[in-house]
């Protein structure tokens, strides 16, 4: 890369990075966010985030209205195309909405230097369906010409708004799943990591292997549970939430685990955490084996 296109990058990637530094927009996103937060949702909800699916909806649903319209842009590049471009164009704008529905659940959930660059995403999409909607009502006056300028225009829209949304999920992970690398930290085998007597009924004791944090709960009947400590979600600590009803929720979101195996249970989470084999010697110590792990 010549100096002139490595200054250009380097350029590029700071301006994106300094999106999440935006302080002034925290102002909007407070009421937004509350907003989100207080709709009634229900169980949809965590339909939105993605939990059925094991990862996040959004970037799925976007497919769809990004396809249509890229596909509309090729056939206005074709003559005698006409009324397959409107089509396209009207099919981008209807499901635009869905996919913008769960971007919006997602952001909500989310860390302050994400929820700013995620405005900037989300008024880069506005923006487009705003002049794709525009677009649509000119092709149909036979307004031709000027439609499809206004499609190119909404294409460099929403193509920035999908650079953001990558911004988003790569460079700040959101919507990664935290608990991932956990397998990698650990060897494999059995680890020691104290007696039954420390672990008091029902309460969350935390524990470190190696760089992984665990939580351990001992339950009334004498099971003993143990799961990765950092949520799946946004690393939040697992030991400092509320065990309740053989299930862990996390402080920061409300993401529900299951203690026996870490299944999620409820959003925004879309990751199980990791759940550990444990193991108790007629001496009383607990030891601990994840599956997989090194």
């Amino acid at each position: 890369m010549t100096g002139a296109a490595a200054r250009a990058a380097e350029f590029c990637v700071a301006s994106l990075d300094a999106l999440g530094r935006l302080e002034k927009l925290d102002a909007l996103a407070g009421p937004l966010r509350r907003v989100v937060r207080g709709l009634p949702l229900g169980r949809y909800r965590d339909v939105l985030h993605g939990l059925p699916i094991g990862h996040p909806l959004h970037p799925a649903l976007v497919q769809v209205p990004m396809g249509a319209w890229l596909s509309a842009a090729v056939l206005d590049a074709v003559p005698g195309t006409r009324r397959g471009a409107r089509l396209l164009v009207g099919v981008g704008i209807l499901t635009a909405g869905p996919a913008a529905w769960a971007g919006w659940v997602d952001w909500a959930e989310q860390h302050e230097e994400q929820m700013r660059t995620g405005l900037v995403h989300a008024a880069s999409i506005a923006v487009a369906v705003g002049l794709y909607a525009r677009s649509w009502v000119h092709r149909g006056r036979g307004h031709t010409v000027r439609g499809k300028v206004l499609g190119f225009a909404g294409l460099c829209a929403a193509g920035t708004g999908g650079m953001l949304g990558g911004h988003l999920a790569y460079r700040q992970a959101a919507g990664a799943n935290k608990a991932e690398p956990v397998p990698h930290l650990l060897d494999g085998g059995w680890h020691p990591i104290g007696r039954v007597e420390d672990f008091p009924v029902g309460e969350a004791v935390r524990r470190e292997l190696g760089e992984v944090p665990l939580l351990v709960v001992r339950l009334a009947g004498g099971h003993i549970h143990v799961l990765a400590g950092r949520c799946s979600h946004l690393s939040g600590p697992l030991t400092e939430g509320t065990v309740t009803d053989g299930c862990v929720v996390c402080p920061w979101h409300g993401s529900a685990f299951r203690l026996s195996d870490g299944a999620n249970v409820r959003g925004p989470a879309t990751a199980p955490q990791p759940s550990f084999q444990v193991s108790v010697d007629g001496e009383g110590t607990v030891r601990v084996r994840l599956p997989g792990a090194g």
